[in-house]
């Protein structure tokens, strides 16, 4: 037998042992467990708690990932959380993603060359307040009475397909084979949905135990309320709590200790900020408030995940919506008023954080990275190119137009986000010589239009259905539905379908329907560019929104920089062919859209707006160095 220490050491790595050694050269098997005995975790058998931060992969471009982590390793953090997003990975039935930003493995191998632990979110439901809560938009193209997050077979089948996915490919990564993985979460507070399927909880469970057996604690989290911890609860799977600063840290684990008598303390979620909503304020949690929760969890030895500690970017068409008494759309910076900033600066918040965290953890010994230069790239001069009902650019992003009988939703169509038009005669109704009310349920936003004239909008976020058409000669019905978000969270069924629903004139059922879908998953600037016959309509746009495009120049390596869209109406805006992101400063709070220096490139760059409503006069709009997230005015608007 042989004795070599080199030799036994390589044998130990192969097994899934730690790749460090005692002082007597004798490999130490690294491990992640919960000692209930003493109320603790064991971190490779040592005493451990964790003081973690969120920070979504998915949330910004992959070249910043290393920077972000390395910066919350420099405030004291010795672990990160991210959710895992079902939809980025299949955003199509038969089509899976897992390179280039949505490189899961590559994260989690830098987070622990950054030396961050990592626990691990799988869903299949995030929240995240992002569309859908993560949930890829073809599920509700199977089955129209499909039962999200219940044992139903027919979503099951594709559930367990995914986390079999992610599963096969973080399994190395886990604690015991030497990775920074050292948690996973099974679904995401479960407990708050109203089905409380514990066949549902107990099958995710044992799909996850299939993959890594004993080798990583699992965990459940739920707010503060008895009902939710009991339903979200999963016989084997750790109970957590989480919570934020308006709340009792005493209270909060009393209650954590009803579920769970034994084991560590953790709130898996501490609120450094909250989500912010179109036509509302931006939501900010006073840093004082932090700091007194942090230290008072902190001092009973409890682990504490910051939610979030870094927020990122709702980029393209992602952000979610909640839904209680109305219908609230969720803004497309995610900048959460975390302790880093959309942009990955540093803030006071940060710096409290890190000193509060000193009295408790060794802070590592590596600098601290200064704020990044911004870019001030200007005044673009738009062009306005396309209007959207034009045959040129429903060649270019259209849909092939489906007729039917009904108002088919976007799910049907295989549309999976933002624009579809209905189109139908009303010629029939003779309403030349009468009014007429024209009623419809919109999710979520419909721009209605008479022979090509815009003439009122309908919403389900002001609960708007109805709209008197005066005597007219129109013969053409168009309706432009906006999807703004699915739903992500709130009191309602989270199988949120799009479209125009129960469409009637005085009463009387409208059919049949000429249905485009509008995709802008390319921009095809070289055919924009030599358009020469612009569209000469500025400020509302009552014969429908424009397609504009602009170029900037950039010099020298490109930096992170804002669009500045507070002089337009609502719409999308692209750089170089990369969605930002919605913008709607008709009702605020954001402003400016944050566009990362990974987007740009020196020399000529390409901005293209898709404007849904409003065309300042001079078709300008600046780049500048400065965010503006929290304009808000309570201005009356039935938009």
């Amino acid at each position: 037998m042989l004795h070599n220490t080199n030799f036994l050491f390589l044998i130990a790595i192969t097994l899934g042992y730690a790749r460090n050694c005692t002082d007597n050269n004798v490999a130490v098997r690294t491990s992640f467990a919960i000692d209930y005995e003493n109320d603790q975790f064991l971190l490779d058998g040592t005493p451990f708690r964790y003081v973690s931060g969120s920070f979504h992969y998915f949330r910004t471009p992959r070249q910043y990932w290393r920077d972000r982590l390395r910066k919350m390793r420099a405030a004291g953090l010795n672990a990160i959380s991210t959710y895992v997003e079902w939809s980025l990975h299949q955003p199509e039935l038969n089509k899976w993603v897992w390179d280039g930003d949505a490189d899961l493995v590559e994260f989690i191998k830098q987070a622990q060359e950054e030396d961050l632990l990592v626990i691990l979110r799988l869903g299949p439901y995030i929240c995240a307040e992002r569309d859908f809560g993560g949930f890829p938009y073809w599920l509700l193209s199977l089955v129209s009475d499909i039962k999200l997050r219940t044992n139903d077979s027919r979503y099951m089948e594709y559930a367990e397909k995914y986390l079999n996915q992610v599963l096969i490919r973080v399994k190395p990564l886990l604690r015991d084979n030497g990775g920074p993985i050292i948690m996973i979460q099974v679904e995401n507070e479960y407990g708050h949905f109203y089905a409380c399927d514990k066949h549902y909880t107990k099958r995710l469970r044992d799909i996850i135990k299939n993959h890594v057996k004993s080798d990583v604690v699992l965990f459940t989290t739920d707010g503060i309320y008895r009902p939710e911890l009991r339903c979200g609860s999963i016989p084997g799977v750790y109970a957590t709590i989480d919570f934020g600063t308006a709340t009792n840290v005493t209270e909060n684990f009393n209650l954590m200790r009803e579920i769970e008598p034994k084991g560590p303390l953790v709130n898996s979620e501490f609120y450094t900020g909250w989500p912010s909503y179109w036509k509302g304020p931006f939501q900010r949690v006073e840093t004082k408030k932090i700091i007194k929760m942090l230290d008072e969890m902190l001092s009973v030895g409890a682990s504490v995940n910051f939610y979030m500690f870094y927020g990122g970017t709702n980029f393209a068409f992602t952000s979610g919506a909640d839904v209680f008494d109305k219908y609230a759309p969720d803004i497309t910076s995610y900048d959460y008023d975390a302790p880093l900033t959309e942009a990955g600066d540093l803030t006071p918040k940060y710096f409290q954080i890190r000193k509060t965290i000193s009295q408790y953890l060794p802070l590592p010994n590596i600098p601290i990275p200064p704020v990044s230069l911004k870019g001030e790239y200007g005044i673009v001069q738009m062009k306005s190119v396309l209007r959207l009902f034009d045959n040129e650019t429903r060649s270019l992003f259209g849909t092939k137009v489906i007729n039917s009988q009904k108002a088919l939703t976007f799910e049907a169509l295989n549309v999976s986000s933002w624009l579809v038009l209905y189109e139908a005669n009303v010629s029939s109704f003779d309403i030349s010589n009468r009014s007429a009310i024209l009623q419809a349920s919109p999710k979520d936003r419909a721009f209605i239009y008479l022979d090509d004239e815009l003439i009122g909008v309908l919403s389900r976020a002001l609960k708007t259905k109805s709209l008197l058409l005066g005597p007219t000669n129109a013969k053409s019905l168009q309706i432009l539905v906006e999807n703004q978000g699915r739903v992500n969270f709130g009191n309602v069924d989270v199988e949120d379908f799009k479209g125009i629903f129960n469409v009637t004139l005085n009463d009387v059922k409208i059919s049949p329907w000429n249905i485009t879908g509008f995709r802008f998953n390319t921009i095809f600037e070289s055919i924009l560019t030599a358009i020469k016959s612009p569209t000469a309509e500025m400020k509302t746009l009552v014969s429908g929104p424009q397609i504009l495009i602009g170029h900037f120049d950039v010099t020298g390596v490109p930096r992170d920089t804002y669009l500045n869209t507070a002089e337009w109406g609502k719409g999308a805006a692209f750089v170089n062919d990369r969605n930002l992101g919605r913008y709607w400063p008709l009702v605020g709070p954001q402003m400016t859209l944050y566009v990362p220096a990974a987007y740009l490139k020196e020399g000529k760059n390409t901005l293209v707006l898709v404007e849904l409503e409003y065309v300042p006069a001079n078709r300008k709009i600046n780049f500048q160095t400065i965010p503006v997230l929290d304009y808000y005015s309570n201005r009356t608007s039935n938009r």
